[in-house]
């Protein structure tokens, strides 16, 4: 085998292996913990839950794909609101130090606040589900747009400011030409933990909100006692928030000249 040949088949069969182990480790623990759901048990559970994923028997019942494109549509929802704030206002930071004195210091308070200390506010504020979730996952994923926009334009070379300056460039000019296209692969980097953040949020949220959407399922399965399904359900939000980091990844290395030069 050649060396690609090899590392192919490590990537494939290194990760059978670890879940070999970890069912094993699942099996075990379901002979300790009593009423733990086997992994054969969950299975059989998994394939009536994708037996008919689009059903809708009522508003409040249905399958498993109306979950996750529900709590989709909130991610997408607050993570644009999250790039068109986010963006400019990096950009400001990133380009002025007044901005950067004015905002940096409620950047770093209110960063790391968790989205469940905001949920009682924002959910008394709109008194709604949908946009209680969307404003959550927006004031908790517009941090790292912010933080790293600002660094990307703090990246760009004084050679090619001071190529601005002799150009006689105005404000606009000065970003669209020299400041983002450098700064660029840094919002994509940002965007990418930021839709990261949107996801894990959002299942938090709809466990305390309620309504439809992959947290509340989650939650509604374990008031049921059906704990099979919630590992399902953690399953699901695994793969979908890997899938959407791989989009992410991709869109930001489309994006980035640095690797378009390495190639």
């Amino acid at each position: 085998m050649n060396p690609k040949q090899t590392e192919m088949a490590a990537k494939i069969i290194l990760p059978l292996i670890v879940l070999f182990i970890i069912i094993q480790a699942w099996a075990g623990l379901s002979t300790i913990v009593e009423d733990f759901p086997t992994p054969s048990a969950t299975y059989e559970a998994a394939t009536e839950v994708f037996a008919d994923p689009f059903y809708i028997e009522s508003e409040d019942d249905k399958g498993i794909a109306w979950q996750v494109l529900s709590s989709l549509q909130r991610v997408f929802g607050g993570f644009a609101l999250a790039i068109i704030v986010g963006v400019p206002v990096g950009l400001m930071v990133g380009m002025s130090k007044n901005f950067q004195y004015a905002l940096d210091p409620y950047i770093q308070i209110l960063k790391p606040v968790s989205p469940l200390a905001w949920l009682p506010l924002l959910l008394f504020v709109f008194r709604d589900i949908d946009l209680t979730a969307v404003s959550t996952i927006f004031i908790t994923s517009i941090w790292p747009i912010i933080i790293n926009t600002a660094l990307g334009v703090r990246s760009v070379s004084e050679d090619y400011l001071n190529v601005a300056k002799v150009l006689q460039f105005n404000p606009m000019e000065k970003v669209t030409k020299i400041i983002l296209p450098v700064a660029v692969p840094y919002i994509f980097t940002g965007m990418r933990l930021s839709l990261g953040i949107a996801w894990l949020v959002i299942v938090a949220a709809e466990m305390l909100t309620g309504g439809i959407g992959i947290g509340f399922w989650i939650w509604d399965e374990y008031n049921n006692l059906n704990y099979h399904n919630i590992i399902i359900g953690i399953i699901i939000v695994g793969i979908v928030g890997w899938v959407l980091d791989m989009i992410m990844g991709v869109i930001a290395d489309f994006f980035d000249y640095r690797k378009k030069g390495r190639a």
